[in-house]
């Protein structure tokens, strides 16, 4: 694969990604779903101009490393740069509750329902529990940008998704080391829950406050951006590097950056070309994580195994509904009331995307069951685009909940 090659097969992703977007808002549906459906047409076509999209002449990109950091810190970025810090403070009490005990719940409902369903042993189904069982920044931001709705919905599903992405990762090593052999510890598996969230916050804050300090000296756009480019990977890889969350510290640091920098620290011409920038850049990350999905998808093995695939289906949605159901009621004791309404949109709208691949595909090559992991994974996934995503926006109009001035 020479660097021409690889250049030229980016072009034909995002030649092939503009043409379906277009097409996506002709339709009126989201554009998410119209990507994968495009990656899965090209994956079959065999025109000699597409040739270079084939699997075995394309460089491999649908990489744990790429999707966590690559794609990840920009999207997550861009996504908590637009979230309101007072939105988030006065729904801490169910944001808290879904991504922590949330996680947990759902883990252990998927799982259990797996082992029983499908056969494999049990710690392996929690695994597979814990790679599916959070929702994923990427599919979920992607969805919202493309929905009219009141904005508080808006803020809590996007919320969750942004914060129970550290118990997933968190809960999938946990389990993992348990079954290699290194012993279930609940209370060190706890302790570093807290650490890595805590700390990657912490970083995400330092270096967003470090970043805000520099831009106050300068007063030039192009630089200020640059240096919102910096905070939103600088963060995650130094997070990273110290073992703590990368994706809380760059949801820090973008919510940072959002509320303080951009508010207080720039001028409305470097505000409205900074905006303008990470748009851009979550079109194109979004365009290409979607599409590569697509074309990354067997449809031949999947129909091989479509019998565990669809009773992986039910058992995250059955997850996912005691998850809801059960969770934000109790929350409603605590905090403003959240309607009925707006928990079906809730339990529907938990998509799965690119984070759960990227865990799924960080399983070793000879890991018992691999591939059968990796099947219910990238079926869940491609249900949780194509069939909930399609299926949001009628959903939300027959709730009444299709226009932005309605309240819950």
């Amino acid at each position: 694969m020479t660097t021409v090659s690889t250049v030229e097969i980016l072009l034909w992703l995002l030649i092939a990604a503009s043409a379906i977007t277009v097409v996506a808002q002709r339709l009126k549906i989201p554009y998410t779903a119209a990507l994968v459906l495009g990656g899965l047409v090209l994956s079959s076509l065999h025109f000699v101009a597409l040739a270079s999209l084939r699997p075995l002449l394309r460089p491999h990109w649908l990489t744990p490393d790429v999707i966590l950091i690559l794609f990840l810190p920009a999207l997550v970025f861009e996504g908590s740069l637009k979230l309101n810090l007072p939105d988030l403070k006065r729904d801490w009490v169910p944001l808290l509750l879904l991504a922590n005990v949330g996680v947990v719940l759902a883990t252990l409902v998927t799982g259990y329902f797996v082992h029983w369903s499908v056969g494999i042993p049990l710690m392996l189904a929690l695994i597979f529990g814990s790679v599916i069982s959070a929702t994923d920044p990427i599919s979920v931001l992607a969805l919202f940008d493309t929905l009219r709705t009141e904005k508080r919905l808006s803020v809590l599903v996007e919320g969750e998704s942004l914060l129970n992405d550290g118990t997933a990762v968190v809960l999938f090593q946990l389990l993992l080391a348990g079954f290699l052999g290194s012993g279930l510890n609940w209370a060190k598996g706890a302790g570093q829950f807290v650490l890595a969230v805590v700390g990657g916050a912490g970083v995400g804050f330092a270096t967003a406050y470090l970043v805000t300090k520099i831009n106050r000296a300068v007063d030039d756009p192009q630089i200020e951006i640059t240096l919102t480019t910096v905070a939103a990977y600088g963060s995650y890889l130094l997070a990273y590097h110290f073992r703590l969350s990368g994706v809380i510290a760059s949801g820090a640091a973008g919510l940072f950056i959002g509320n303080y920098c951009v508010e207080r620290g720039v001028s409305r011409q470097t505000r409205s070309a900074l905006e303008s920038y990470w748009e851009y850049i979550a079109f194109v990350m979004n365009s290409l994580v979607f599409l590569l999905i697509g074309l990354e998808v067997r449809i031949k093995t999947l129909a091989a195994a479509w019998l565990p695939i669809m009773l992986a289906i039910v058992a995250v949605l059955l997850g996912r509904a005691l998850t809801i159901y059960l969770l934000v009621p109790a929350s409603n004791v605590f905090a403003k009331k959240i309607s009925l309404p707006w928990q079906h949109v809730m339990m529907w709208g938990g998509l799965r995307g690119a984070l759960a691949l990227a865990l799924a595909l960080s399983l070793d090559p000879g890991f018992p069951y691999r591939e059968l992991i990796l099947n219910m994974t990238f079926g869940v996934v491609i249900f949780s685009i194509l069939v909930q995503g399609l299926t949001m926006k009628p959903l939300m109009k027959r709730l009444g909940l299709a226009q932005e001035t309605l309240q819950p």
